[in-house]
């Protein structure tokens, strides 16, 4: 509740951009929230298999992480702005032609677009959002942006499922329901390129990245966040990394993360209904649930971060995940599958706001839209390769073994990114110290 509090006494200040970003940003995950829940399964519908399934996701998500680049150079060049809003509209356009097609050709190509086009709001958020707001803010605006992200996935997830359902209720045929319900979601994503038009963009200089204990003394009168970026190698005499090495590391650090995620996120509505047999309504509440409960450990992130420090706060969610992770995989019960399912995703996904505050306190302006892309990249990478390993496991060994098996494939990745990013970034005694201090 305290962190509740501090959230909404902060959306006051937040500047006028932010707040119609956010508005254009409720309605474009609404749409996503929908398809992420439903397509895969109107796929199964109109007669494709688990493989297909595999092709739709992986392809998607390669040509995700080949524009990244690109998206991220343009944004640190040109107008964040004006990427945002052709990212809004054609994704729009694309989800509403995808709700519509039933050739596998179409299907294929639809999903390069598709993937194409989320790129925009996934490189560029980050750092529109860091130069429209105060250091000291970022933190906190990081886990509203998260958590708010996640909300209108949960309405889009949540809506979708009980609408499709009900549809057929009526007497609609299974199909036909999500087809309607995924136009509906590709109307929803199309929308959010109108608050986008009333953004007045007015580009921030480039700050200096934090990289010794003397920016971080500087700063701690400055900051209520407590956010650091000294690691433990650092030391006064010593010369701050160079943005390009730093970059590489976050990188580095990401590409087990996508890898065990491209294992399992993109299928776990296919684990429920395969493995449980749960209805669509049943599957989208649960999936719901699971962001709800990752908005609340989003929240209470930066009083972690400011208790331990940033980086060991993202190392401890992540661990914490992974019982939950393995006992999802191996469970035969449907409630036990249930509640482990949505503690490991409240755990693991509540880092990701605080890596965020991480990379862009380490990294200047002018080189967050490419590290953003760059990280994203590795992560698409993972969910790009995954998806044919995935399917081949679970044709292969079952709705049990199959599953099994990428569980546990995917604890092994996460716990080799959670040791690869603390032994990299982690804080020193001193720089968690001063932590302690801004936060009294």
């Amino acid at each position: 509740m305290q962190s509740l509090r501090r959230l909404t006494a902060g959306i006051a200040e937040w500047p006028r951009n932010v707040k119609l970003f956010f508005a254009a940003n409720l309605l474009y995950q609404i749409g996503g929230g929908m398809f992420s829940v439903l397509y895969n399964l109107y796929i199964q519908g109109i007669g494709y298999n688990d493989a297909m399934n595999g092709r739709v996701v992986s392809i998607q998500s390669l040509a995700t992480a080949c524009i990244f680049i690109p998206i991220g150079l343009f944004g640190d060049r040109l107008s964040r702005k004006m990427l945002l809003i052709v990212g809004a509209l054609f994704s729009g356009i694309v989800f509403s032609l995808r709700a519509l097609t039933e050739a596998e050709p179409m299907l294929l190509t639809l999903a390069v677009m598709s993937g194409v086009f989320a790129a925009f709001f996934q490189v560029l958020a980050i750092p529109f959002l860091a130069e429209n707001v105060k250091k000291s803010q970022r933190l906190a605006l990081f886990s509203a942006y998260s958590s708010l992200m996640l909300a209108a996935q949960v309405l889009g997830s949540m809506g979708g499922g009980v609408l499709a359902d009900f549809l057929q209720h009526s007497g609609l045929e299974r199909v036909s329901s999500l087809r309607f319900t995924l136009f509906v979601g590709g109307i929803a994503t199309l929308a959010a390129f109108v608050p986008m038009l009333f953004i007045r963009e007015d580009r921030r200089q480039s700050e200096p990245p934090r990289t010794s204990p003397a920016a971080i003394g500087r700063e701690t009168n400055e900051t209520a966040t407590g956010t650091t970026g000294l690691t433990a190698d650092e030391s006064p005499i010593r010369k701050p990394e160079s943005s390009s090495k730093l970059i590489f590391w976050f990188v580095l650090a990401q590409l087990p993360i996508g890898l065990g995620s491209g294992l399992v996120v993109p299928y776990l509505n296919l684990y429920f209904t395969n493995r449980f047999g749960v209805s669509l309504t049943t599957m989208s509440v649960l999936i719901s649930l699971g962001q709800i409960m990752t908005i609340v450990s989003m929240l209470i992130g930066p009083t972690l971060s400011r208790r331990v420090g940033q980086v060991h706060a993202v190392v401890i969610f992540q661990m914490l995940s992974l019982p939950f992770l393995l006992i999802t995989g191996f469970t035969n019960v449907a409630f036990i599958a249930s509640v482990t399912f949505l503690f490991r995703q409240a755990l693991m996904n509540a880092a990701n706001p605080i890596q965020s505050a991480i990379m862009v306190d380490r990294i200047p302006d002018n080189k967050r839209g490419i590290a953003n892309s760059l990280t994203q990249t590795a992560f698409m990478l993972g969910w790009a390769s995954m998806g044919p390993v995935q399917a081949y496991l679970v044709t292969t060994y079952g709705n049990y073994w199959g599953y099994a098996i990428t569980f546990s494939i995917t604890g092994v990745l996460y716990i080799t990114a959670s040791l690869l990013y603390y032994f990299r970034f982690r804080e020193s005694r001193s720089g968690r110290n001063v932590q302690a201090a801004a936060a009294k």
